[in-house]
Formats: C-alpha cells, sequence, structure tokens
C-alpha cells in the first residue's frame, strides 16, 4: 500500500490522522482541511473520485477500494503513529432515501449493508472520534439502530441529530443526519452559524451568464446541458419559486396531465435568487429533474453552480484541463458530495472536542 508521506510533528493538532470511507469527490475530506483537520486517506469505490480527491486534498491519498475489503491492519496503517485517529464516513444514501423506500431491499446486503462495514471498522481500529453524515430517513432503519448500539456497546459517547446545511453556511436546503461519537466523553455538533442562509444570488449571481448547451471560455465545469425546444418554451415562462401549473395548458407534460403526476410540483423550474437553493442531486444539471431551472437564464444550473452550491470553491478541480466534461459522471460525484461547508462544521465540532480532552 502506497502512504501518504508526512513529517513528525510535536503539536497535538498534528498528531490527529483522519481516514475518510466513501470520501466521493473530498466535500467532506476538503471541510476538514479547511479547519486544520489533517486527513490522511480517502477511501471510495468510484475511480472517478481519485483525480478531484487527490488534486484538491493535499497529500491525502485516494484509495480505490471496495469498503468491505478494507481490513482493520490496512486502516491502522493509514493512521500511523497518529495519537489521536478519526474515522469519518457518508456511506451511500440511496437506500435510505424517501424514494428507495417503495422497494424491499435487505438490511444487511448491497448498499443497505455498508453501514455494516463502517461499524466493522470502527471496531476493529477503535479510533478517537466517528462521524457520519447521512439523509435523515436512515434513522428509521435497523441498519442505523445497529450502529449506534455497536458503538455504545464498544463504550463510546454518541449524538445525532439532523441538521440543516443552510444552518451552517451551505446555499443549499440540505438536511442531513449527522452523527459524531467519541470514546472520551460527550461530543455534540456547534451550534448554527448562520441564522440568515446564504441565497443562491450570493453563491451563483457572479457568474458568466450562459445559454442552454453553452460553456464558459475559462472554465470546462461551467457548462449546461441542452434544452429541447418544448423544454425552452417552458423554462422561458417559468417563474422563479413557481411550478409547472404556471404553464400555459399546451405546455404542460403528458404525466402533469395524470392524476397521479399532479402533485409533483417540485420539477421544471426555477430557483429563487433570494432564497437557498434546493437539494442538490446527482441530476441537478437537468431543468425536468427538479427545481433546477436558473433563475432568470433561460437553461438549468451548471455543473460549476452545482458545486458551488455544494460549497466547493470556485476553483475546485473535477476533471484534469484535457478531461472529458461528463453530466452523468460530474453530477454523481457532486451530487453525491457531502458539502464543504458542512464538512468544516463537523470539522469544527470534533476539533473543539479535541481541544477539551487535550486540556484535561
Amino acid at each position: 500500500m502506497r502512504l501518504p508521506q508526512r513529517e513528525q510533528r510535536a503539536d497535538v493538532k498534528k498528531k490527529i490522522a483522519c481516514v475518510d470511507l466513501f470520501c466521493g469527490a473530498g466535500g467532506l475530506t476538503h471541510g476538514f482541511i479547511l479547519e486544520g483537520l489533517p486527513v490522511v486517506a480517502g477511501i471510495d469505490l468510484d475511480p472517478a473520485c481519485r483525480f478531484p480527491y487527490e488534486q484538491n486534498n493535499g497529500d491525502a491519498l485516494f484509495l480505490e477500494r471496495d469498503i468491505s475489503t478494507v481490513t482493520r491492519d490496512e486502516l491502522d496503517t493509514l493512521f500511523g503513529g497518529a495519537e489521536l485517529r478519526v474515522l469519518a464516513g457518508c456511506a451511500p444514501c440511496q437506500p435510505f432515501s424517501t424514494y428507495a423506500q417503495r422497494y424491499t431491499l435487505d438490511g444487511k446486503d448491497g448498499k443497505w449493508g455498508l453501514l455494516y462495514q463502517f461499524a466493522r471498522l470502527a471496531q476493529g481500529t477503535m479510533p478517537d472520534v466517528i462521524t457520519m453524515e447521512n439523509v435523515p430517513t436512515v434513522a428509521k432503519h435497523e441498519v442505523f439502530d445497529d450502529f449506534v448500539d455497536t458503538l455504545k456497546r464498544l463504550g463510546y459517547k454518541v449524538w445525532y441529530d439532523v441538521v440543516d446545511s443552510s444552518h451552517y453556511g451551505v446555499p443549499q436546503m440540505r438536511r442531513r443526519m449527522v452523527l459524531l461519537a467519541s470514546k472520551h466523553g460527550d461530543i455534540q455538533m456547534v451550534a448554527p452559524t448562520h441564522q440568515s442562509p446564504k441565497t443562491v444570488k450570493q453563491a451563483i449571481g457572479h457568474l458568466w451568464p450562459l445559454n442552454a448547451g453553452e460553456s464558459a471560455p475559462h472554465d470546462k465545469l461551467h457548462v449546461t446541458s441542452t434544452l429541447s425546444e418544448i423544454n425552452l418554451k417552458r423554462i422561458k415562462v417559468s417563474k422563479p419559486g413557481g411550478t409547472w401549473r404556471d404553464w400555459p395548458e399546451y405546455l404542460l407534460a403528458e404525466c402533469h396531465r395524470k392524476e397521479s403526476g399532479k402533485t409533483y410540483s417540485g420539477v421544471y423550474a426555477r430557483m429563487e435568487w433570494d432564497k437557498p437553493a434546493p437539494t442538490m442531486t446527482t441530476q441537478c444539471y437537468g431543468f425536468g429533474n427538479g427545481r433546477f431551472g436558473h433563475p432568470e437564464q433561460d437553461r438549468a444550473i451548471s455543473l460549476r453552480e452545482a458545486a458551488i452550491l455544494q460549497s466547493f470553491p470556485m476553483d475546485y478541480a473535477f476533471i484534469p484541463q484535457d478531461g472529458e466534461v461528463s453530466f452523468k459522471v460530474l453530477g454523481r460525484l457532486i451530487g453525491n458530495a457531502v458539502p464543504v461547508d458542512l464538512g468544516r462544521a463537523i470539522a469544527r465540532s470534533i476539533n473543539q472536542h479535541i481541544a477539551r480532552i487535550t486540556t484535561q
């Protein structure tokens, strides 16, 4: 295994090592690093994550691995001689999403079982601090109860709650379950930092204007999907914050004419400048996939705008300079990411806890 090169330093902060399971493109890792919490490695099965993860996160190593094949000894090697170990992770949330509840899934197989793999590695390495982020509905499932019970049985103090990312500077209404656990006493999330959420205009109002299907001259990621002739007509009559119910009859989609489709008002819609964005998804680049229409330009948001609404820095590189822009791949990386500023808030929570336990 190739390991990151790290100098031996004397101060407490640099005796900490974090490993990020299910690291994706690096949203959580980047938030940790910006708060001075050292991350030595991220692990994910998706090869598309390698470039953005390693390009933007210093010496943090990317391991392309199935979590179920990672051993305790391998994690111990990654943690090295760190005096304080932090194990973080956001197991893929599709099995716990509202959409997925219509399916019958075995809680111990497939993606449902990834949380059990997280618990296995936690039990094997016994890190000082553990944190997990996921969709709120994860708490309704046995796998989550088992995860919490395992940590408590191992002697961890466990805190968890649903938090709104917009309360921590993310310009997006994204409610997430956050769990924090420590071997060294009580730990909890820091108090919200933003009483007035950041708005869409504050986040992306300065970006280069585009038409549907266009890209900006100096940023390959600031690119928009094309619109069909009918969807171009639809977005032109769409109001910020409105729905497809505002359209003339002749523009209505066939599904919206049916009784079963009348309740789905959150698609084919524009965002509003003076409010946070809706939750970014893996298909946030498509006008018909949600409230992902630009507030005033006749197009869906660009991939760069989606990344910024996930609080990634403007210069966060997702592909090489000569890399191919794939909406499907990059939409997956951006939509599945932990918002960077939520990662920063989690890191601040851990930093405050570490400061307390190291001064006692």
